[in-house]
């Protein structure tokens, strides 16, 4: 898998107590890489990375991304191998209330990790993770190409658009050069889905929740459409774009989109009716006209050609084993709590990529 490029190296995750970093780290360790994660503690509680016990697995630093200093001196002192930035204020609605902590956090914090790796002289290959949102959406039916205009409407997407800026004059700047043992790439994906998110005012951690207890869960916009993919997902396009900038300098300084088929567009009226296949007798309501709403985008999707041709990447589930492999995840921590959650993540990793392999997805080859 990946070549096994990560084997035995030093792999930095900063953000590994989230979402997405949880599942990365976990996937990581899987291949056998030896993983130092940076976060500023836990965000939510449950925690995937608390219940999984990830932290005996792993070089835990606790740090803020924003803490120049603090992220150089690691940097330094772990001299990694690969890098994957995805420490982020992640959240658009919390971004209306806490602006300014949105753009130092993913602005600021993109730079730091940059600057502490221009000091660097020995190989290194980061992946800067942004998101979908960095795109000046339109929402036009076609998908955003790599080439698209940046841009953003609330504080969370004007934060990734311009981090996407900090990553280009870095890479123009400092990393262009042949010479540069440091190589950078960036990576967009969004409205992941899986185990283990129990962020506020994300769809399926809302959900979750409330079914866990019994509850009808509010939904804002039960007709708003989104690309829904597993987590595992961008994952592997992250993974498979360190594995090829390792061997291939064209790709240095080159973004990429990682998505689901345009095909797999998806109302969240109509998510609600795919987990409902596996969590039964479950309430919602529709309250999108209860509340003041701030602004969030109706449709947005990413063209992934360029990911295709060039790292010959595609997906490995579709919508229904998406959606399965969520709420079996989610129906097995709450309703066996002494399952072993860290082997219940592994077990998933492992049936993603046999699903993968199935497709014939390149990736899967050693």
């Amino acid at each position: 898998m990946f070549s096994n490029i990560y084997n035995n190296k030093k792999v930095m995750v900063t953000g590994h107590t989230g979402f997405k970093g949880t599942w990365l780290t976990s996937w990581l360790l899987e291949l056998g890489a030896e993983v130092y994660g940076i976060s500023n503690g836990l965000l939510t509680n449950p925690s995937h990375f608390k219940a999984a016990q990830l932290k005996k697995h792993i070089h835990n630093f606790d740090a803020d991304i924003r803490d120049w200093e603090r992220i150089k001196e690691i940097v330094c002192q772990v001299q990694p191998d690969f890098v994957f930035h995805l420490a982020a204020q992640a959240l658009v609605r919390l971004s209306y209330r806490e602006p300014l902590n949105t753009l130092n956090t993913n602005i600021m914090g993109t730079a730091n990790i940059l600057e502490a790796l221009r000091g660097l002289d020995y190989p290194c290959n980061a992946v800067i993770i942004t998101s979908d949102k960095c795109y000046d959406n339109v929402e036009w039916v076609w998908g955003y190409r790599e080439n698209d205009s940046l841009g953003g409407k609330d504080p969370y997407s004007a934060s990734k658009g311009a981090a996407e800026l900090v990553i280009r004059t870095y890479s123009n700047s400092y990393f262009a050069n042949e010479n540069s043992p440091v190589k950078i790439v960036s990576a967009r994906a969004g409205n992941v889905i899986g185990g283990g998110d129990w962020a506020e005012d994300r769809i399926v951690p809302d959900c979750m929740r409330s079914w866990s207890q019994e509850k009808a869960v509010e939904i804002r916009s039960p007709r708003a459409t989104r690309p829904w993919q597993h987590v595992l997902e961008p994952l592997s396009g992250y993974l498979s774009l360190g594995e090829h900038l390792a061997a291939n300098s064209v790709l240095n300084g080159e973004s990429f989109n990682f998505g689901p088929p345009a095909d797999q567009n998806y109302t969240v009226g109509e998510l609600i009716e795919a987990m409902e296949q596996h969590w039964k007798n479950i309430q919602w309501k529709d309250v999108s006209d209860a509340e003041m709403q701030v602004y969030e985008a109706g449709l947005l999707k990413l063209c992934c050609d360029k990911a295709l041709n060039l790292l010959n990447w595609k997906p490995g589930l579709d919508f229904k084993d998406t959606v399965r492999f969520t709420v079996v995840w989610y129906k097995t921590f709450y309703e066996h709590p002494d399952d072993d959650i860290f082997l219940l993540t592994q077990r998933q990793i492992k049936e993603y990529v046999t699903s993968a392999q199935n497709r014939k997805v390149s990736w899967t080859k050693s």
